[in-house]
């Protein structure tokens, strides 16, 4: 299915967009939950959009990574109890799993774009796999849209509406800058995947940030074992600067290049069209620049420097089907997305699964039990 054919598809949508956008009938409640640091980022863009509605946002976090992290902000809420008073009507998630428990619309905002590390058994990838929690799933481009759908089509309980990924909007718009020469390094914490773990690569960083040749900024996926991290730490000089972040955004917009295995930074940071080299990526891609020895490391950062223009044609191309928005405002399409479902007839849509197992595992974690379950997606009629 085509772009064109997505964005057809939506058109429904937008007389209640509309509608919602020149009215303000209800002070609609919005709950971000996450579970860890580097949902932030992915939620600031979404808070701000509700903010700026006038609408009230507030914050949960299920994991103490991320509790700890949202610790300073003033609109959280810190235990079930309290969400249970404040009773969001939508719930907007930034991780994989949402506590059936709550009465309200769940939204699957994704806490990374598909970035193809590995399939699984059935040859097919996590990005995809249904845990049966979300009534809406709000993708990123016809490369997850057109997959989602044909899932909601198979279980019929839930719907998907593209919308582009709220983490990007602050790339826009993307400034033309002098090339600074800046290589941004960055992991994945899986070790068999991760370059963060590799001797040879390391090494031969740590050569390069000698010469002076290269500017070099790094970041960590915050899972990664604190000796690894450790690790990195010590090359730094007037020539390599480890951040210890979340905020990629202001490191993407620094950097001229890419340097990665297989983390989904791959994706964020081709959203500017910016090249990148990978180290032994799953995959081979025609828009990324991959080796498998850190012996051609050198040799692969000259070439992005070049910014080849065939590379580049092929970046274009692939955006057109990750992330074909470029104007900042996939965040309010997120919330608007969701208010429109918020208030559809989903009548037609069959009972979430029984789902035994990952609910008692999610009352588990949150030290919460109860029978109570909601297994129709949450929906105010409209007057």
């Amino acid at each position: 299915m085509s772009y064109k054919a997505y964005l057809f598809t939506q058109q429904k949508f937008k007389a209640n967009y509309t509608y919602y956008n020149s009215s303000r009938l209800m002070n609609y409640k919005f709950l971000i939950y996450i579970s860890y640091s580097y949902a932030i980022p992915i939620g600031m863009p979404l808070e701000a959009e509700i903010l700026k509605m006038g609408y009230i946002v507030k914050w949960f976090a299920d994991q103490p990574d991320g509790k700890s992290n949202i610790a300073g902000k003033k609109n959280i809420l810190k235990t079930i109890k309290d969400v249970f008073d404040y009773s969001p009507q939508i719930i907007l998630t930034i991780t994989d799993s949402v506590p059936d428990f709550f009465n309200a619309l769940k939204v699957q905002v994704f806490h990374g774009f598909h970035a193809e590390k590995r399939p699984t058994k059935n040859n097919s990838f996590a990005h995809f796999r249904l845990r049966g929690f979300f009534d809406l799933y709000c993708t990123q481009g016809p490369n997850t849209t057109e997959k989602f759908q044909e899932l909601a089509q198979k279980h019929k309980y839930f719907e998907v509406i593209e919308t582009g990924w709220s983490k990007v909007d602050p790339l826009f718009p993307i400034a033309n800058k002098k090339i600074t020469k800046t290589v941004m390094i960055a992991s994945t914490f899986t070790e068999r995947l991760s370059l963060a773990y590799n001797d040879l690569v390391f090494n031969e960083i740590e050569r390069l940030s000698k010469t002076g040749k290269l500017n070099f900024i790094m970041v960590l996926h915050p899972k990664l074992p604190k000796h690894i991290i450790k690790k990195w730490n010590t090359l730094n000089n007037d020539y390599f600067t480890y951040y210890n972040t979340t905020d990629l955004i202001p490191l993407f917009q620094k950097a001229d290049i890419l340097f990665a295995d297989t983390t989904s930074a791959i994706q964020e940071f081709l959203v500017q069209k910016k090249p990148v080299v990978t180290f032994n990526h799953t995959f081979s891609h025609n828009y990324l620049i991959d080796i498998q020895n850190a012996i051609h490391i050198e040799d692969a950062f000259k070439k992005a420097l070049s910014y080849p223009e065939e590379l580049l044609n092929f970046i274009n191309d692939y955006l057109k089907e990750l992330h074909p928005y470029n104007d900042g405002k996939s965040s309010k399409r997120i919330i608007e997305a969701s208010l429109s479902y918020l208030h559809k007839d989903k009548s037609h849509l069959k009972s979430k699964p029984l789902n035994l197992i990952r609910k008692y595992k999610i009352r588990k974690k949150l030290n919460y039990f109860t029978l109570k379950s909601f297994n129709k997606p949450f929906t105010i009629t409209k007057s």
